[in-house]
C-alpha cells in the first residue's frame, strides 16, 4: 500500500491515481458481485489485454483495494476479492452506474 508521502495532496487526485482507469473501474464493479478468477475477470472485461488486467490487478492488490488468494491445488485456484477499503469505493461505483443510466434514459 502506498504511503501517505506517496499520495497527491488533492482528494480527488487520490481517488482518480487508485481507481482511475477504465479497467481498474470495471474490475471493481465485477468484485462487487463476488470474488473473481483471473480468466473470469478476463473474459467479462473484452478487449481488456492479460498483461494489462495482471498490472491493474498488482496495482489495486499493493495498494490494497483488492485481496488476491491462492488455493493450494492443482492447477493453482486464485481469486480475487475486494478488501474494506474496495468495498467502501462501492458509492463512487454506484454514482458513476446511476448518472450512465440517466444518461441513456434522456
Amino acid at each position: 500500500m502506498r504511503t501517505k508521502e506517496e499520495l497527491p495532496e488533492c482528494p480527488v487526485a487520490t481517488t482518480v491515481q487508485l481507481i482511475g482507469s477504465k479497467w481498474k473501474l470495471l474490475i471493481l464493479r465485477n468484485l462487487f458481485q463476488r470474488p473473481w478468477r483471473f480468466n473470469e475477470l478476463k473474459r467479462s472485461l473484452e478487449g481488456i489485454s492479460q498483461k494489462v488486467l495482471t498490472d491493474s490487478l498488482r496495482s489495486m492488490e499493493a495498494d490494497g483495494i483488492i485481496m488476491r488468494t491462492v488455493f493450494p491445488e492443482v492447477p493453482p485456484h486464485v481469486e480475487y476479492a475486494l478488501t474494506e477499503l474496495g468495498q467502501s469505493m462501492r458509492p463512487i461505483i454506484q454514482a458513476m452506474e446511476d448518472r450512465g443510466i440517466r444518461c441513456k434514459s434522456q
